[in-house]
């Protein structure tokens, strides 16, 4: 009999429920309480209800949940010292988008080796949320995958949708029917009006296909969402986080009717892909801050516990702990170094960085 469909396919596997997942990895009631109130600080912040700055601050990416974990323990710690004017979120990034090719992230591929074995990604990378959140570290994503998050969602304070999928429907809709507050990058050029259409796209109600926690096929009806904001992550031809092209941004803001609700990424196009300019970038954030920018509700670091980055070629046993094998990142003790002086600068109230 002549086929044709999956002519393509190479196999099919079955994978996990959500609600199975779950029952093996479950989140205790006192944890969903801490999850839930991290939510609302998250959302106080990006509404202007709370005045202190949201910081998403983490490696780039996670492929090592032992590294992760340690990470997360000295971030609790600074965040707890820094929490009069800051609210410390980990980025804990398990998806990669990519161009054309190259490691897909933890949840793809936890082993690196191009295996690809979801199962035991979705399984580790919610195993590690649980255990970040459970030190009271609340965590964040970027969202690529449409299903992934009915495995994760429950304990995530907040999300973004990167530069590539701000333009796409799906993601769009997905944002509108989210539990946490999504911010939504610029694109890659550095335009700002698809990233501006999708907060509207996203507050509006909507409807998409999913799967439910049974592994049901879904069509899931949202309410729309109100805590979405814009991530100026500069374009190809320069960065976006000066002075200017922020009052721009919150003119075009409230041109477009939305709230000025702005994160800056002091990483990727702002610093030049170099990580060691991300403290420039920070430092220029935090003045505009400190002189009266109440549209800036935060910012974004890439840091990880040794700076750098180190190229995945295969020998996996050669990878030096604790660094990055994405974009590179700013080592800890430069971490600790850059969030510090940013406190003492917001609550001096003048800049001394």
């Amino acid at each position: 009999m002549h086929k044709n469909i999956d002519i393509r396919i190479k196999s099919v596997e079955p994978l996990a429920t959500p609600a199975v997942l779950a029952a093996k990895l479950p989140v205790s009631e006192e944890l969903e309480q801490s999850i839930t109130s991290s939510r609302t600080i998250v959302n106080d912040i990006i509404k202007g209800r709370d005045c202190r700055l949201l910081a998403i601050v983490g490696p780039c990416s996670i492929h090592d949940p032992a590294a992760a974990f340690d990470y997360a323990k000295k971030l609790r710690a600074l965040a707890e010292e820094v929490s009069e004017k800051m609210y410390i979120v980990m980025r804990t990034y398990f998806e990669k988008p990519r161009t054309i090719g190259g490691w897909k992230g933890l949840i793809i591929d936890p082993k690196m080796d191009g295996s690809c074995d979801i199962q035991s990604g979705i399984s580790i990378a919610r195993k590690l949320l649980i255990d970040i959140t459970s030190l009271g570290m609340p965590v964040g994503c970027e969202m690529l995958d449409p299903i992934v998050p009915q495995y994760i969602d429950e304990l995530l304070s907040w999300c973004a949708i990167g530069a590539r999928t701000t333009e796409s429907q799906t993601h769009r809709t997905l944002a509108s029917g989210m539990s946490v507050a999504v911010g939504f990058k610029n694109s890659t050029s550095g335009e700002l009006a698809p990233a501006l259409n999708a907060i509207k796209s996203a507050m509006q109600s909507g409807a998409f296909i999913g799967v439910d926690k049974d592994g049901n096929t879904s069509i899931y009806r949202t309410t729309g969402n109100d805590c979405g904001h814009l991530i100026l992550r500069g374009g190809d031809h320069a960065p976006n986080y000066y002075e200017e092209e922020v009052l721009q941004v919150v003119e075009l803001m409230e041109k477009s009717g939305i709230l000025p609700s702005i994160l800056v990424d002091c990483s990727h196009a702002n610093s030049r892909k170099d990580p060691k300019r991300q403290k420039r970038v920070l430092r220029a954030v935090i003045d505009q801050v400190v002189w009266g920018q109440k549209a800036i509700r935060g910012f974004m670091l890439e840091s990880n516990l040794l700076a750098g980055c180190q190229r995945l070629d295969g020998e996996l046993n050669t990878l030096q702990y604790g660094v990055s094998i994405t974009d590179g990142c700013i080592g800890w003790e430069e971490t600790e170094s850059v969030i510090r002086n940013a406190f003492k600068t917001l609550k001096a109230g003048k800049s001394d960085f």
